[in-house]
């Protein structure tokens, strides 16, 4: 009898050590981890600069408040808001909790504009959250059953269409579109290349807020620190998570221009929210990315990873679709394949399944030797259905 409540349905496995890319179950065998706790470990499991990190700040001080200073919090924000452009943060605990305060940023943007009733426009099939206002705002009606009713107002429209967009230009009380840059959890879905750039020019012609959900795509798992870089553009919110603290539980919202202004003294808080553990934590994990060319090894084994999968699945008619961006991988398939889960397992390789694709999340240090185990592994699967 488990004591735990049974929202999970977790596989048959309990991990007791990690290292590099590998994770080891209670009976010694390892396993190559390619989901990297749903794209949290980017940089791996122990790795030895973050250890070190996590260690000493706890040697020192884990918690104060947010009613005083703290100097790594600080420190963190001055470094993220330089590496995007942004003007100040806001620290929480996680993706969904920055993408509460993106809201709220929204709202209070309504506010300013005498706007009563404010709507923000988010895709169809997208994953802002579970919370109540970011499970409101993820268009995935399964992630939604139950909890009706739902926290008002937002409208869904679809992904990649400018269009749908632009059909509520008209609509006086919408203030902000929400988006991921890259659809993570319906399976990597990559929109066209100019597509953010036109959202923007939307919201701009609007005075809306554009706020770009990269709890999942950002740092560096796309092969650029943030994924809106490949666009040239620069968000009115940010939000950040999963890989910034690479196992610790942190997240951030960072907001430019009028948007940067919104939060004042009693509209929004924390209190585990930027501690000095997390904050140190993560200007480690930032550090390694710089210095280690984490992002050029990124782009180097992704162009290696679509290359050979595409070379072995070429004649595979089970497969419909491979779709890459960074370290972001998918393969969709014409059928369903949950099974695979079970399967990859036995042959210890940690992957995800979503609808009917195969989702992969490696980590950023992996070389070609480990993606060339990880490709025939998956090949294989595919290859015995």
């Amino acid at each position: 009898m488990s004591y735990l409540m049974s929202n999970y349905a977790p596989l048959n496995v309990t991990f007791t050590q990690g290292s590099g890319c590998y994770l080891t179950d209670t009976k010694g065998k390892q396993y190559f981890d390619a989901l990297c706790g749903v794209g949290v470990t980017g940089l791996g499991h122990a790795h030895p600069v973050i250890t070190k990190a996590i260690q000493t700040q706890a040697e020192q001080l884990l918690h104060t408040s947010n009613w005083y200073h703290i100097a790594h919090q600080e420190t963190l924000a001055e470094k993220l808001c330089t590496l995007s452009n942004m003007d100040n943060a806001f620290f929480a605990n996680s993706g969904a909790e920055a993408n509460e305060a993106a809201i709220k940023i929204a709202r209070l943007h309504a506010r300013a504009n005498d706007i009563d009733t404010p709507i923000i426009l988010t895709a169809n099939h997208s994953f802002h959250g579970r919370t109540m206002a970011t499970l409101s705002a993820t268009g995935n009606p399964k992630v939604q059953a139950g909890f009706a009713p739902l926290v008002s107002e937002f409208i869904h429209v679809d992904f990649n269409d400018l269009t749908a967009i632009k059909q509520h230009e008209n609509n006086a009380n919408v203030v902000a579109v929400m988006l991921e840059p890259i659809q993570g959890e319906s399976g990597v879905i990559i929109p066209d290349d100019t597509y953010l750039n036109q959202v923007q020019a939307i919201c701009k012609d609007n005075n809306w807020l554009l706020i770009l959900d990269e709890v999942q795509t950002g740092i560096g798992r796309t092969g650029k620190l943030f994924a809106h870089q490949y666009n040239n553009i620069t968000p009115d919110v940010l939000t950040l998570a999963k890989g910034l603290g690479n196992g610790v539980p942190i997240g951030a919202c960072l907001a430019k221009g009028d948007a940067a202004k919104l939060l004042t003294p009693g509209t929004h808080g924390s209190t585990f929210g930027g501690n000095p553990l997390v904050c140190r934590t993560a200007l480690s994990v930032l550090s390694v990315i710089d210095q280690n060319n984490i992002l050029d090894n990124v782009n180097k084994i992704s162009a290696y990873i679509a290359s050979n999968l595409s070379e072995k699945l070429q004649n595979n008619t089970t497969v419909a679709e491979i779709r890459i961006k960074g370290l972001m991988i998918a393969i969709e398939l014409n059928q369903p394949c949950m099974q695979l889960l079970q399967q990859a397992l036995e042959q210890q390789l940690l992957i995800n399944i979503t609808g009917q694709s195969i989702r992969l999340l490696p980590p950023l240090i992996m070389n070609t030797q480990q993606a060339d185990s990880m490709i025939d592994t998956i090949c294989n699967l595919i290859d015995a259905l």
